[in-house]
């Protein structure tokens, strides 16, 4: 009644059919950046790979009463060349990093003024995320608000807080009339657009989106008394609020030391701020106009732990379902990735469960090397995607990894190769970012080298 089955030998692990279609594949043919050791792409990667921190003291306001006096502050930053004397000192901080950000990486794309007049910016878009939007904007507002009235808010108060106005600034200055729109999900944003943006590219509504993140949160000074109120008892509410919630790193002694991912003394986050922009392009149109192109973005995914709104599941179910979907996405087996540019914020419960996920996707990691940009630039919030996209696309060209920094006693659970405190060569096969936001928000992206 039964037949005999002949025993079936176990099918060779074959990496999946790549994207041909050069409609499809989506490249790489700009960067720009502004960051805590300033807007050259160049300069901030040797920064990172000298093992650099960009961790101060905040001069910005008086934190002297504050538990948390350190951050990872944008100091000495120049827009000059990108936005007019007006703009300047009307926009916010955010828009300001973002403006720059996204020229810059426009002019890294041979994408200049003079070229674009040649162009049909109605198939190039706008996708620049933030996480909190405008905060120095919202600050003053309040300022004005509690000493003077409503009568003398900003007429910009409103457009200079929402979200979108990142995109809608950097299309309004380039004439870009295709997609424009921002993605806000706290620290997973940048990633998030880069997904969207190459999906405008895919489904042929878009040649070239400029995406990535920006965030500026710990810029507003303020300039007197509020009624009673000590100044130290004003605002900045953002850098307050993350305090108030047990998030950041209390190393006043040694901030340079604070931000220590998967180290068992870790105590924190360290907040940081900047953009990172990136020119994605379709293989088709990038070819025809002769760019150089930098790498190529395989895929991605966004997904939601749907458990809490600040904490991650432990076990990283959510991380390691998006994992496979990004992989699933871009057509890439687990043994082909051997570089992660991890979310590692150097939170106590943040940096094992996106370790646990990582062994829960990657069975062999051996040939991985994992590193995290924030134990030197800190934490970027919206922006932080773009930054560590940046570097990781350096990476791939270089192939030089750059340290994780402060790596004096690792987590016994972290097996894998944290590049501790030292460069590491590594000739990067597939590279993985990863960005996860409170909320359960959590995106990766996957970048190789370009191969025709």
């Amino acid at each position: 009644k039964f037949r005999k089955v002949k025993a079936m030998a176990s099918p060779t692990v074959s990496a999946p059919k790549k994207e041909t279609d050069p409609r499809k594949r989506v490249v790489i043919t700009g960067m720009g950046l502004v960051s805590v050791f300033g807007s050259d792409i160049d300069t901030y990667y040797n920064k990172l790979l000298d093992g650099v921190s960009g961790i101060a003291p905040i001069d910005r306001f008086d934190a002297s009463e504050y538990s948390v006096r350190f951050a990872g502050q944008i100091r000495d930053f120049s827009s000059e060349g990108y936005i007019d004397g007006k703009n300047d000192r009307r926009l916010d901080d955010t828009w300001r990093y973002c403006l720059v950000a996204g020229k810059r990486a426009l002019d890294d794309a041979s994408l200049g003024k003079q070229v674009l007049q040649n162009m049909d910016k109605m198939r190039m878009g706008v996708l620049v995320g933030s996480g909190l939007g405008g905060a120095t904007t919202f600050s003053k507002a309040m300022e004005a608000l509690i000493t003077s009235g409503y009568k003398k808010l900003s007429p910009f108060f409103v457009p200079y807080i929402i979200t979108n106005m990142g995109s809608a600034v950097l299309a309004i200055d380039t004439g870009f009339r295709g997609p424009a729109y921002s993605i806000g999900t706290a620290c997973a944003t940048a990633n998030h657009c880069f997904f969207a943006a190459a999906n405008h590219i895919r489904k042929g509504d878009a040649d070239v989106m400029v995406a990535g993140g920006a965030e500026a949160a710990i810029q507003w000074r303020g300039q007197k008394p509020l009624g009673g109120l000590a100044p130290a008892a004003i605002v900045p509410a953002i850098v307050g609020g993350f305090i108030a919630c047990r998030a950041l790193s209390q190393r006043n002694d040694e901030p340079d030391k604070a931000s220590r991912p998967w180290d068992r003394n870790r105590d924190g986050f360290v907040m940081g701020e900047g953009a990172g922009v990136l020119v994605m392009e379709s293989l088709e149109h990038a070819s025809k106009r002769g760019a150089n192109i930098i790498a190529e973005y395989l895929g991605g995914a966004v997904n939601s732990d749907a458990h809490h709104i600040t904490d991650p599941c432990s076990d990283g179910l959510g991380v390691s379902s998006c994992l496979i979907k990004g992989l699933e996405y871009s057509r890439v087996s687990p043994e082909e990735v051997n570089y992660i540019n991890a979310h590692a914020t150097s939170t106590p419960a943040g940096d094992l469960a996106e370790v646990n996920a990582i062994k829960k996707v990657f069975k062999n990691t051996s040939e991985i090397k994992m590193n995290a940009t924030k134990s030197m630039i800190g934490h970027g919030l919206g922006a932080s995607g773009g930054l560590e996209a940046i570097a990781t696309i350096k990476a791939i060209n270089t192939g030089w990894l750059h340290p994780t920094i402060n790596q004096y006693d690792l987590e016994s659970d972290v097996t894998i190769d944290t590049v501790p405190n030292v460069k590491k060569q590594h000739q990067v096969n597939v590279a993985i970012s990863n960005s996860f936001g409170f909320g359960g928000h959590n995106s990766v992206a996957v970048f190789a080298s370009f191969r025709p």
